[in-house]
C-alpha cells in the first residue's frame, strides 16, 4: 500500500555511464599574471555561474517556453486522452508533468514529519510563501487553501493518552493554488488551479490504506440521470476503495474539521465564483496516497461542477475503483494520466483486476472462468480497475539507478527522474537528462 516518500540526502551515482570531474574553463595568459587569491575568486564565481545555469536547467517553471503550450493546453490537459503525446513523449507535456510533480514534492518538504514536534502533521510553512520555502519560485501560483485529510476509523478510549504520532486523527495532506500571474496565465493559455496531495504519513492513513475491501460509492441526486443508459441506472452503482473514501468523506465530530471533500468544494466553489467568466481548468495532483485521493477529488468535483475541465496527473498510485467506478469517470469526461513505475509494486495493488468489462447483467466478467468463480470474486469486494491513460516508465532503464529496492521504486524523485529521462518505448532513456535522485 502507499508508502511515504521521505526527502533525503544521499545523491545515487550513474550506474552505466562515465562520470568526470567538472573542470573550469581554459584561462588565458592574461590570467597567469592574476595572484592566487583573485584566481581563486575568479574560479569560485565561474562555478557558481555554472551552478546557476544547472539550476535553470532543471526548473521547470520557466518565465518563457513554447508558445504551443498556450494554443494547445486543452491537448496537453489530456481533452484528447493524450493521444500522440505519450510515446514518444512530447517535451511540452514532459514539461507540465514534472510542474505538477514539484507541487506534490512541496507538500511533502512542507509536513512537519518530526512526531515530537508541537506542529507534527501540520505544514511548517505559512500559506503566503509556502511555494518559495520549498524552493519555488517564480511559479505565477499563489495558495489558497490548506488541505486536511481525516480518518473515519472509531479509535478505542484508551487511544486518548497513546502518542500525538498514535492517535493524529487529521493531518495536513495537500493545498489548493490558483494561478494569479498574467504572463504565466497567458503562456499556460488558461488560469490553472491545482490540488496537489502527499502520500502516507500518519499511522492512521496506513490503518486506512489497508482498508482494501470496495465499498459503495454515493451517487448525489442531481448527477444520477448523467449516468442512465437507456433510462435505467448501472445495477449497483461504482465501488471504491473503503480506506481511500474514508480519508476523503470523514470529518471530526462538532465540524472541529471539515471533511477533505468539504473543503475542496467550498474552495472550488469559491474560486469558481471569484473568476466568473474567465477560462479555468482544474489539475488535481498526487504521488501514492495522494494519487487515489486525486481522482476521487476529480471525481466529486466534476460530479458537482461539470462545465470545469478536470485533468489528474497522478505518480505511483494504487488502484482505487471497480469497472464501474471507471465508467463513470468515462462518462464525466473526467481525464487521468497514471505515471507508473512498473518496478513499483504499489501501482499493483489494491485486489485484482480482469480483462475488463462488466457483464451484460452489471457483474464482473472475468473471462475464461466458471460462473461460480466469478461471484465468488464479486462477493470478495477485491474486483478493481485500472483508470485513465498510462504513461509506463521503469527504473531498470535508467542509468543513475543501481540496485533498487521497493521503497526507492516508489519514491517521488524516482518518478520525476524517470519522466525527465523517458523518451520513449523504443528509446528509453535520453542520455541529457539533468534530474539526479535524491534519497
Amino acid at each position: 500500500h502507499p508508502l511515504p516518500s521521505p526527502q533525503s540526502n544521499t545523491l545515487l551515482k550513474p550506474r552505466c555511464i562515465t562520470t568526470t570531474t567538472q573542470t573550469s574553463k581554459p584561462t588565458s595568459n592574461k590570467n597567469l599574471h592574476m595572484s592566487n587569491d583573485t584566481r581563486q575568486a575568479a574560479l569560485r564565481l565561474e562555478k557558481m555561474i555554472n551552478l546557476e545555469e544547472e539550476h535553470n536547467t532543471n526548473n521547470y517553471f520557466p518565465s518563457m517556453q513554447s508558445s504551443k503550450l498556450g494554443k494547445r493546453w486543452k491537448e496537453y490537459h489530456g481533452m484528447s486522452n493524450w493521444d500522440g503525446l505519450l510515446d514518444p513523449l512530447d517535451d511540452n507535456l514532459r514539461a507540465e508533468i514534472l510542474r505538477y510533480g514539484h507541487f506534490v514534492e512541496t507538500v511533502y518538504k512542507s509536513f512537519e514529519f518530526d512526531p515530537s514536534s508541537p506542529n507534527y502533521a501540520n505544514s511548517r510553512f505559512p500559506r503566503k510563501d509556502l511555494l518559495e520555502r520549498c524552493g519555488l519560485h517564480n511559479t505565477g501560483y499563489k495558495v489558497t487553501k490548506y488541505l486536511r485529510a481525516t480518518s473515519g476509523i472509531q479509535l478505542p478510549s484508551w487511544v486518548d493518552k497513546a502518542p500525538t504520532w498514535v492517535a493524529k486523527q487529521t493531518s495536513y495532506v495537500g493545498y489548493v493554488a490558483v494561478c494569479h500571474d498574467k504572463e504565466e496565465i497567458k503562456r499556460l493559455g488558461r488560469r490553472d488551479v491545482v490540488v496537489a496531495y502527499r502520500g502516507t504519513t500518519t499511522c492512521l492513513e496506513w490503518l486506512e490504506n489497508f482498508r482494501a475491501s470496495l465499498t459503495n460509492l454515493p451517487i448525489p441526486c442531481n448527477t444520477k440521470r448523467a449516468f442512465e443508459k437507456n433510462g435505467v441506472m448501472d445495477r449497483s452503482g461504482a465501488m471504491v476503495e473503503s480506506g481511500f473514501l474514508s480519508l476523503y468523506t470523514s470529518s471530526l465530530p462538532r465540524k472541529t474539521f471539515r471533511s477533505l471533500q468539504e473543503m475542496v468544494r467550498r474552495e472550488i466553489s469559491r474560486i469558481l465564483e471569484t473568476y466568473r467568466g474567465e477560462q479555468l481548468s482544474l489539475t488535481v495532483t498526487g504521488h501514492s496516497l495522494g494519487a487515489a485521493l486525486a481522482t476521487l477529488t476529480a471525481y466529486d468535483v466534476k460530479t458537482a461542477f461539470p462545465g470545469l475541465p478536470v485533468t489528474v496527473i497522478s505518480f505511483g498510485g494504487p488502484r482505487v475503483g471497480d469497472p464501474r467506478f471507471r465508467r463513470m469517470l468515462e462518462r464525466q469526461g473526467t481525464k487521468v494520466l497514471r505515471i507508473v513505475n512498473s518496478d513499483d509494486v504499489i501501482t499493483k495493488v489494491p485486489g485484482f483486476v480482469f480483462d475488463d468489462g462488466l457483464a451484460s447483467d452489471g457483474g464482473v466478467h472475468v473471462p475464461g472462468f466458471p460462473r461460480w468463480i466469478q461471484k465468488r470474486v464479486e462477493e470478495a469486494q477485491l474486483v478493481y480497475a485500472e483508470v485513465g491513460r498510462e504513461l509506463r516508465l521503469c527504473s531498470k532503464d535508467s542509468p543513475y539507478l543501481g540496485n533498487t529496492n521497493v521503497a526507492t521504486c516508489h519514491e517521488l524523485n524516482t518518478y520525476l527522474h524517470l519522466v525527465d529521462g523517458f523518451v520513449s518505448s523504443t528509446c528509453p532513456f535520453r542520455a541529457s537528462a539533468k534530474r539526479f535522485l535524491q534519497r
